[in-house]
């Protein structure tokens, strides 16, 4: 089943034996990203002579919860694509777990009473396949070594967000250095649609380190 762009991220970044994300602030920016890169493949989002972001005039409600209240948050201010990335990254976050959970893919838990404090309700993934799926198809994308414009654009965004977002569950690190080339080119076909996008995109890696003083990479 084909998902959009930001519900596919969250399933690249759900560890199914854990039961839970890889880590929730990298999945932040991950699912910012790619939300992003959904409205502009849908051609709703569009760079100005400046690099910042606008919403098309022939743009309309995306009928999707977590796209519309980004395209609200864009027409209220003018932005460029990396801004945009770092803010709002955990009210996406939710939007995408209760979109999900609406969809049955997720399961989100009550808190335990008697329990501990936590700041969110746990949610699980009761049938692992479609994002074990998810992520050995991307995971195939960048390995592959066939023609990157052969590659549905979809594909190849998620492969550069899996690769830029250090996602573990997906490739590991030796990979993402034997596969820089390979990278580099899946990158590029995001810049097809946004090319300050592509670029907020390669540089995600130092933009989440920069932001959370310092992140694992896996």
């Amino acid at each position: 089943m084909s998902r959009p762009l930001h519900l596919a991220a969250y399933l690249l970044a759900f560890d199914t034996r854990a039961q839970a994300l890889q880590d929730r602030t990298r999945a932040g920016f991950l699912l910012r990203a790619a939300a992003l890169a959904e409205l502009a493949h849908r051609g709703d989002l569009v760079e100005d002579g400046a690099g910042r972001v606008r919403v098309a005039p022939a743009a309309g409600p995306a009928g999707d919860p977590v796209l519309d209240a980004l395209l609200a948050e864009v027409a209220a201010k003018r932005r460029g694509w990396k801004s945009w990335i770092k803010r709002g990254r955990e009210e996406t976050l939710d939007g995408v777990e209760q979109r999900l959970a609406v969809l049955g893919v997720l399961t989100v838990q009550d808190r335990d009473p008697y329990g501990p404090v936590v700041p969110r309700r746990p949610v699980l993934m009761p049938d692992p396949r479609e994002a074990l799926d998810q992520q050995l198809r991307v995971a195939q994308v960048i390995r592959g070594d066939g023609p990157v414009d052969h590659v549905a654009f979809p594909d190849a965004v998620l492969g550069a967000l899996a690769a830029h977002g250090q996602l573990r569950l997906v490739l590991s690190r030796q990979e993402r250095r034997e596969r820089a080339d390979r990278i580099a080119a899946l990158t590029d076909r995001l810049a097809e649609r946004a090319p300050g996008l592509a670029r907020a995109v390669g540089g995600l890696g130092t933009t989440m380190v920069a932001a959370q003083g310092g992140m694992g990479g896996g």
